[in-house]
């Protein structure tokens, strides 16, 4: 019998490769914009909680410690306006980005499928559905949302255009959810990094939203942007009893288990808020700088009213402005990563420590 493997697309940021050694070849070398990865340290209240657990002899649970569970009920609460769940409705994961890739599997799904997503929007949720056979879809419009649609994505804030969805936009795509009978799943990682005020953005498990009903309804969210934990791969799922439940059965048996210290660790990364300000407050401070940089240097800025990148554009092809940055030695990536069509935004990140940010500023000021 003749093995059929896997097919996915080439990753993408391979081919962004020679455009890196572009960069690299300016005098002060390379100013890289195109990873969304923290540079900033790890608070030390997380890591002293990592350190005190590090006697982890015995095996994790899949659920979660209590205390974990709790906690990620009570940060929804304090932070997100989300009432009424339980332990029961929440469950930690290894990452969001394993979850984001597999749960088109762990949901049962299959050929006959249908995976929709943004219209602009972090690839991974293709990938997804591309890896158990089923059809990605990419629509920000429930109206055109197919019959046969098993689950949909929101992302919001969104990566990598910052675009936030608001109560109207999100009780509307969960109404037209349901009416397909599909799971309907909130990508929200960047949720506390909401640049037109303090609070976050508006959650999909918000009341508002949904008010008493979480049938069929999942928000993802992760540690990574929020507490600098990319590292520690630390995120959770919440909403829908029933659909917890299901995904906590094939991950017992898949052996999807977050490691004991790190799950220490979020539970005191959910309990400060002092951390996640501060970090906040960098990254404003970062992007007040960047942004009126890059509308001096031509580029129109889109969205981009939360999250940790800049969409912008300079109405012409995106890998154009790619190869023109990089002669500058800045690195960015190009949207047609993210299935713009037509590509012609860039994505470029915050993630950049105050004297890179400062470097790029000068750059950019040579180009206006």
């Amino acid at each position: 019998m003749t093995r059929t493997p896997l097919v996915l697309p080439d990753f993408p940021w391979d081919s962004l490769v020679p455009f890196g050694t572009i960069a690299r070849t300016h005098p002060d070398g390379i100013v890289d914009l195109s990873v969304g990865s923290p540079v900033d340290p790890t608070p030390d209240v997380i890591r002293e909680s990592l350190a005190t657990a590090t006697d982890a002899h015995a095996y994790p649970t899949t659920t979660g410690t209590v205390q974990l569970r709790e906690a990620i009920v009570d940060w929804f609460e304090r932070r997100r306006g989300v009432t009424g769940l339980t332990v029961d409705h929440v469950l930690p994961t290894v990452g969001s980005k394993e979850l984001v890739a597999l749960l088109p599997l762990l949901l049962g799904l299959g050929k006959d499928d249908v995976v929709v997503h943004p219209s602009v929007a972090y690839p991974t949720y293709a990938i997804g559905a591309a890896m158990v056979g089923a059809t990605a879809i990419a629509s920000d419009e429930p109206a055109e949302w197919p019959e046969n649609t098993a689950l949909v994505w929101l992302n919001s804030p969104g990566n990598p255009d910052g675009r936030v969805l608001d109560v109207e936009q999100l009780r509307a795509a969960v109404a037209r959810a349901r009416e397909l009978g599909a799971v309907i799943a909130s990508d929200e990682c960047y949720a506390e990094l909401n640049w037109n005020g303090v609070d976050p953005t508006p959650s999909i498990l918000d009341p508002e939203v949904i008010g008493d009903d979480r049938s069929s309804v999942l928000a993802v969210y992760s540690l990574s942007k929020q507490s600098n934990l990319a590292g520690y791969r630390a995120a959770f799922v919440a909403g829908c009893s029933q659909l917890i439940a299901e995904l906590l059965e094939v991950r017992k048996h898949a052996g999807l288990i977050v490691p004991g210290p790190v799950q220490a660790a979020m539970v005191t990364a959910l309990k400060d808020e002092a951390h996640v300000a501060q970090q906040r407050e960098l990254y404003r401070a970062r992007r007040a700088k960047l942004l009126p940089a890059l509308e001096r240097a031509g580029f129109r800025v889109d969205d981009s009213v939360a999250g940790l990148y800049l969409w912008a554009t300079k109405n012409e092809d995106s890998w154009q402005t790619v190869g023109d940055l990089a002669q500058a030695g800045i690195l960015v990536v190009p949207g047609s990563f993210y299935g713009e069509t037509p590509p012609h935004h860039v994505r470029i990140a915050l993630t950049a420590s105050d004297a890179t940010i400062a470097d790029a500023v000068a750059r950019l000021e040579l180009l206006a």
